[in-house]
């Protein structure tokens, strides 16, 4: 079985980190770019098995970056988690989303529900 791939989204340096940090302690090998368009050309090059997205982006929204991911075939097997501290575009992108969470994330939080997409999902 090959190591899960997760791609971290995020442009805040230290909310990065720990979202690197959790999903690497949840067994996945973790890539992280700092906003939407080099996010969005990152995941044209090669599917990663989950996409930790934050919404509030520069260059591209997560918004629209989530409705980019949706559109491609090739991304149809990526499980999406938003992690936003906007609560109202949360609720809009919920029918998108295969988990949102609302910051404050916490390391514990982020690798235990990690960790269950492993045991859950077929990479």
């Amino acid at each position: 079985m090959s190591i899960p791939v997760a791609l971290v989204i995020e442009d805040d340096p230290d909310l990065s980190v720990i979202f690197s940090e959790a999903l690497k302690a949840a067994g996945f090998q973790v890539e992280s770019v700092h906003d939407g368009e080099r996010g969005r050309k990152r995941l044209a090059e090669s599917p990663p098995n989950v996409v930790v997205l934050d919404l509030h982006l520069p260059n591209m929204s997560g918004a629209e970056l989530m409705e980019w991911i949706r559109s491609q075939e090739q991304l149809a097997h990526t499980q999406v988690i938003v992690a936003t501290a906007d609560p109202r575009m949360a609720d809009v992108l919920q029918e998108q989303a295969d988990l949102v969470l609302i910051k404050p994330i916490s390391f514990s939080q982020l690798r235990d529900l990690a960790k269950r997409l492993v045991s859950i999902a077929q990479f």
